[in-house]
């Protein structure tokens, strides 16, 4: 008798947030379900790897770990040592607030998460949820869709080297579009204060980011009341720019 499949499922806001909950309790009947994410809050931490200090992880109950690291470490920890076998397939989230635009994958540890997984050779996804105009959070909503989508997902796998960015926005949504990334552009605040010792110490405030993106792009997509979709790959290259002769010139004889 063939193994169940088995979900992986990880984040940046810590093994315990809302949104992880939900998506566990949504997804059981699919496969055998194992979360491994941070023991604490990691927004923004990109794809970042712990490499200078030793990584603990702390066993919360079953296949529940708790690791004081990043969510790319989160990753590696359970495909490469956590995990009785390697997942069929990765989903991290559910993200509060979204994760939009080429900024905000750049940042983003939700992200980063998947995208180490598709670096490991595991179809991921990276899914956030936009809160509504009260500020709430529809989870339950979200992990229904998720859960239709990782039941499709395991039966037909993503093309190699592709993650995909989800954003879903507050319901009721119009549909599902497989879009561009658009941009957030972020002028955050830098503020300056000194510590009792009279030292100067920064802030980097959040700031009011500013949504750009044509009807193709993921900013457009949510903001129309549509679940975003983006394949991102992990190849950056841009093909056209090895061509430009403008690029080229830059580096003639430099060596």
């Amino acid at each position: 008798m063939s193994a169940r499949p088995l979900i992986l499922l990880t984040n940046d806001d810590g093994f315990f947030s809302e949104g992880i909950q939900e998506l566990r309790r949504h997804l059981w009947k699919l496969g055998s379900i194992s979360i491994v994410a941070p023991d604490r809050e990691k927004s923004a931490t990109s794809l970042s790897l712990t490499l200078r200090r030793p990584l603990r992880v702390e066993k919360i109950k079953r296949n529940v770990f708790a690791v004081d690291g990043t969510p790319a470490d989160c990753v590696y920890l359970a495909l490469r040592k956590l995990l009785p076998r390697s997942a069929n397939l990765i989903i991290s989230g559910l993200n509060r607030g979204p994760n939009l635009g080429q900024q905000d994958i750049s940042y983003s540890g939700t992200v980063a998460a998947a995208i180490q997984g598709t670096f490991l050779r595991v179809p991921s996804m990276a899914v956030s949820v936009l809160a509504d105009v009260s500020g709430k959070f529809h989870f339950d909503f979200s992990a229904r869709f998720v859960a239709s989508l990782a039941a499709r997902l395991l039966k037909a796998s993503l093309p190699h080297g592709i993650t995909l960015n989800i954003n879903i926005p507050p319901p009721p949504v119009k549909g599902v579009k497989v879009v561009k990334l658009g941009e957030k552009r972020y002028n955050p605040e830098i503020i300056e204060k000194k510590d009792p010792r009279e030292n100067l110490y920064y802030w980097i405030g959040a700031g009011n980011p500013t949504a750009v993106g044509d009807e193709t792009s993921d900013t457009s997509a949510v903001a129309q009341g549509f679940i975003s979709v983006t394949p991102l790959h992990t190849d950056l290259t841009d093909y056209n720019a090895l061509t430009l002769p403008s690029l080229k010139k830059i580096f003639q004889g430099l060596a």
